[in-house]
């Protein structure tokens, strides 16, 4: 009986000392050693967190490809109008890319989705405002629009969707992008006056029913009381914003040096090749002919809007080949970064774009009170190179429904001092621009200087060009 007692009691000290040391290891309290892949022991070492800039992680592409559907949630918020309590917010320019659409390419021989694009306000995704909007279409016809602006539908309406045209989540996405910058600068900051006028709102569009439409499902939402006998809305030609300023040769050389590098990279893509010639058997067409019809644009909307992939006689694209493609498509993202080829083109693309914009802001800072909010409605091939010329070759691409906010701020203490801030779907990536990142967030300026920007704008953008200036960096030839 002793012997067992004993036996007990030494059992129980063994498990007691066994949770200790397991406890111990566990918060890290004592070191843990770990064999070497050739067995030896290796010596202890502190944990070290993985850098993301030095060891990228792997990119699911099924993940990514939900992230570019963007798909309406209401718990979607962002840092929009934060900084220190004695700062007061000047001036906000929004760029955003329009919301989802159908797709600009079809699939040869295949069904095209079947989807519409009426507005429902009874369908999910929905929001609480969709019924007014479309109830108010007459009213929006009040406002101004300039040129080939006049002749495009302002709500989508077709049971059958025309190539590129907005979707219902297109239009929600946009809803609920301006009910959160509503909440944050029209309620919180009292960005505009209650007696706003014409002078105080500037917007843009592209040409396409797309982004007016977006712009004005955004615009209803930031305004819910909006006269739009107030908005004018300009007409933008072209897709990089550059107006009148878009005479730039070594941009387009550039471009054509990017192309060229994409097309390398998919050459030397055997896997994807390969899913294109099974892709094009399946739909009963030359390999060359699936290649140029973009059949990713058609897939990414099928995948959207959970509708199964095209099927015929021969069998059915599926899964797989989507993800194959969508896989290239963030290894080509990936390489871009790397060459630079397109850094350079979208310097030269955006500058037109960031200097009006910079412009604004300085007249802004020194007490104008015109344009002081700003909307942009665009195309991801806008979004992109500004994200790039910004110096975030790690942003993601930009996804349906996108937006990219400047703000200007002055120090509530010593009023000539004024902060940019420039925040990407909602995160702040001041930072991580190119003419921020040297900046001590920790010092006694919590937000980045906006000479800093104003710099960046008028000069350091030409360093890489060996120029001083946006002409000589447009015309002088490096090859």
């Amino acid at each position: 009986m002793f012997f067992r007692s004993r036996f007990l009691f030494l059992l129980a000290v063994a498990a007691l000392l066994a949770v200790l040391s397991l406890s111990l290891q566990f918060f890290h309290l004592i070191p843990v050693t770990q064999p070497k892949e050739d067995g030896m022991i290796a010596k202890s070492r502190k944990r070290i967190l993985v850098n993301p800039h030095t060891a990228p992680p792997k990119l699911d592409p099924i993940y990514e490809a939900y992230r570019y559907c963007n798909m309406p949630n209401k718990t979607d918020h962002g840092l929009e109008g934060h900084a220190p309590s004695d700062y007061k917010l000047l001036s906000v320019h929004v760029m955003i890319r329009h919301g989802d659409r159908y797709p600009l390419y079809a699939i040869p021989k295949t069904k095209p989705p079947p989807i519409d694009c009426i507005l429902i306000p009874t369908r999910k995704p929905s929001h609480r405002l969709l019924e007014t909007f479309i109830k108010n279409r007459n009213i929006v016809t009040a406002c101004k629009l300039d040129g080939p602006l006049n002749n495009i539908a302002l709500l989508p309406s077709h049971t059958v969707c025309e190539m590129g045209e907005l979707t219902q989540i297109g239009v929600v996405q946009h809803l609920l992008n301006g009910e959160h910058l509503h909440d944050t600068y029209i309620k919180k900051h009292k960005l505009l006056p209650d007696n706003w006028s014409t002078k105080h709102l500037y917007v843009e569009s592209t040409g396409k029913s797309r982004t007016l439409q977006s712009g004005l499902a955004l615009l209803y939402s930031l305004l819910p009381k909006l006269d739009w006998g107030k908005v004018h809305i300009r007409y933008q030609w072209s897709t990089i914003f550059c107006s009148n300023s878009c005479d730039c040769p070594m941009r387009n050389h550039y471009l054509e040096e990017e192309q060229r590098r994409q097309y390398n990279l998919r050459v030397k893509n055997s896997l994807l090749e390969q899913t294109y010639i099974d892709m094009a058997k399946i739909v009963g067409i030359p390999t060359r002919r699936l290649r140029a019809a973009n059949p990713i644009d058609s897939l990414l909307c099928h995948f959207c809007h959970n509708v199964s992939f095209p099927c015929t006689e021969y069998g059915c694209i599926n899964l797989n080949h989507f993800k194959v493609i969508k896989a290239h498509q963030l290894e080509d993202e990936q390489d871009r970064q790397r060459k630079k080829l397109y850094y350079k083109y979208a310097l030269l693309a955006t500058h037109p774009l960031l200097n009006q914009t910079v412009t604004r802001m300085q007249q802004i800072a020194q007490g104008k009170k015109d344009e002081i909010f700003a909307l942009y409605s665009a195309h991801d091939v806008t979004v992109a190179p500004l994200l790039s010329a910004l110096g975030i070759p790690d942003a993601s691409f930009p996804r349906f429904g996108a937006r990219i906010i400047f703000e200007i701020w002055r120090n509530g203490q010593v009023k000539r001092q004024h902060f940019i801030r420039i925040l990407y779907n909602g995160d702040d990536i001041t930072f991580q621009t190119s003419f921020c990142s040297g900046h001590n967030a920790h010092s006694k300026q919590l937000l980045c200087p906006f000479e800093n920007f104003l710099n960046f704008v008028r000069k350091d953008m030409f360093a890489v060009f060996n120029s001083t200036n946006y002409y000589d960096a447009c015309h002088r030839r490096v090859f």
